[in-house]
């Protein structure tokens, strides 16, 4: 052992024995043993940045679901920033830990690319928590800027480390989620070498790397199924991939032959994916929103929530669903949720009295169709040809741009990309030699990485947008806009406040005008650019007669003011 690794160690140990000294931990188990002291959980819920949330476990163990996951976290800012961690972990300080005993059991995620880090956020949730997961299979093009996720998939040496340190020194177990290479048999190799490392439950997803959002299609069963009979004497695996229904579930354990099945959009778009049945949109929505208003959720999580929950609702029923969109505060979610509740009742005695029937209906694909006053899963559309070549361009790009080539079984280990070490989370040494059999960027065509600026709202840490003049990213600088009453940024006007301020400045103006009595104005017509005094019968608040709307609607606003301006 080197010097470097034998200090690192004895950090690590040292770590490991503060948390140790400072909490009770239970003995620490493996593999089945584990599993079966946290009641075998079948039914499980994935990780979800910003989407499981504290209220909404909450809300899907109350539909048998056995076993929750946190969104995940980012280990190094988890370790270091006591601002994320409070931002991101309800309770976490005053030692609740999530939603405490009745939040059990359950297992915290983490991305990471440095054992160090990795080990200094897992000790700090171990005393309220389950296990330890870490992130093998994020696919989004943030987790390839970050070099964590499924873009670790190739670098297996750095994989075995953060396991087997967490394996090692954790009061807990570590587990893994991971997803599936083309090849067969090379992904049974790699779920080998993660529960070799110390992994005591392995979470499998059955799509590639590359199939996210439009291109997601269909998980693959049959390579689940080669990982369990591989791994799954040594440690439970969890199938996850294809769980539109609840009827999916029990036909995912007979073909995979795993111990529980995860549901991660199957979940979103209706939390009681692990009950039979679709119980009424409106009526998960309540029941959410009374959880919501008990913890204080963030705005943004809930809303995110209500429009999942809505989303076939909300195709019928358009115009609340740009009210659903503008909306800021729970009480507003509440009013829209009692408007479309009752919109939804309606459509539903209207059906049952037409004589309408779901039972038995099927599309061209075989899939039910239900109503849309019921929760049910969302399918994407297929991208059309010429978006999908764009798509795929677009990721050719930037898989060269960060130093790929070739087909994925071939790109060079993500260890050989040059990253920003704090967006990064891991810190690069150097430059590293490249296998890609792309020729190399002269220095006059190389492109200029640029480091991104980060908001300077103190309370985000998204990146700043390039073109604002606040240096804000969106929704901060149109806040900032607002708090200063100035709406000068191009690159994210506020056209409607912009044109009430200047609709306000040009009344101020205005006001300066000489006014003439209505009864003077010649023809009834004033001259432009004068104010017309209303009529002695419009001065006390009647409303002169009109045959036609335009002047029912000119006498009324007429009556409500104490002058117009005829233009």
């Amino acid at each position: 052992m080197t010097k470097a690794n034998q200090g690192a160690e004895e950090r690590y140990a040292a770590a490991a024995a503060n948390c140790t000294a400072e909490h009770t931990f239970p003995p620490k188990l493996s593999g089945w043993e584990f599993y079966k002291s946290i009641g075998s959980p079948k039914y499980v819920v994935a990780p979800m940045v910003d989407q499981s949330e504290l209220a909404w476990r909450i809300l899907s163990r109350r539909y048998n679901s056995q076993l929750c996951y946190t969104p995940m976290f980012n280990a190094k800012i988890f370790a270091k920033e006591e601002k994320y961690r409070d931002e991101h972990w309800v309770g976490l300080k005053n030692s609740l830990g999530g939603g405490g005993p009745n939040d059990r059991p359950l297992f915290t995620q983490f991305c990471a690319n440095d054992p160090e880090w990795l080990l200094q956020a897992a000790l700090l949730v171990a005393p309220y928590c389950d296990a330890v997961d870490i992130n093998l299979g994020c696919p989004q093009h943030i987790a390839r800027r970050g070099h964590y996720g499924s873009f670790l998939m190739e670098d297996w040496p750095l994989i075995a480390s953060m396991i087997s340190t967490l394996h090692k020194h954790l009061p807990i177990p570590v587990t893994a989620k991971i997803r599936v290479f083309p090849e067969a048999e090379k992904t049974v190799a790699y779920a080998k070498m993660v529960v070799e490392a110390g992994a005591q439950i392995l979470v499998v997803h059955g799509r590639l790397r590359e199939m996210k959002g439009h291109l997601t299609g269909v998980a693959d069963w049959e390579k689940i199924r080669m990982v369990q009979e591989a791994v799954g004497h040594l440690v439970p695996v969890i199938a996850n991939g294809n769980i539109l229904y609840h009827e999916d579930v029990e036909r995912c354990l007979k073909q995979t032959g795993c111990a529980g099945v995860m549901s991660a959009e199957g979940n979103l778009y209706n939390p009681a994916i692990f009950t039979p049945g679709h119980p009424e949109s409106w009526r998960l929505a309540e029941e959410y929103l009374t959880i919501c208003d008990e913890l204080d959720t963030k705005i943004a999580y809930t809303r995110g929530h209500l429009f999942k929950i809505f989303r076939p609702s909300l195709n019928v029923h358009t115009d609340l669903r740009s009210e659903l969109g503008l909306t800021n505060s729970r009480e507003a979610m509440w009013e829209i949720t009692r408007k479309l509740k009752e919109r939804l009742i309606k459509d539903e005695d209207n059906s049952r009295l037409s004589g309408e029937s779901f039972e038995g209906r099927v599309d061209e694909q075989g899939f039910p169709i239900l109503p849309h006053w019921v929760a049910q899963p969302y399918f994407r559309q297929p991208m059309p040809p010429q978006d999908q070549k764009k798509e795929e361009a677009g990721a050719a790009a930037a898989a060269a741009d960060d130093g790929e080539a070739g087909p994925v079984s071939a790109r060079t280990t993500p260890a050989g990309s040059k990253r920003n070490a704090e967006t990064a989370g891991h810190h690069d040494d150097g430059e590293h030699e490249r296998t890609s059999n792309k020729p190399k960027k002269t220095q006059n065509n190389k492109k200029t990485k640029v480091v991104a600026d980060i908001c300077h709202s103190d309370i985000c840490r998204n990146t700043s947008s390039e073109k604002c003049i606040h240096h804000r990213c969106k929704n901060c600088c149109r806040l900032y806009q607002r708090s200063i009453d100035r709406y000068d940024c191009p690159s994210h006007a506020i056209n409607s406040m912009r044109k009430l301020k200047e609709r306000r400045q040009e009344d101020n103006e205005s006001s300066l005008l000489p006014r003439v009595d209505s009864q003077e104005a010649i023809g009834a017509v004033a001259l432009d650019g004068m104010f017309v005094e209303p009529s002695d019968e419009l001065k006390e608040g009647d409303v002169a007669e009109s045959d036609s709307p335009e002047g029912e609607m000119a006498e009324s606003d007429s009556a409500k003011s104490d002058r117009c301006l005829i233009l």
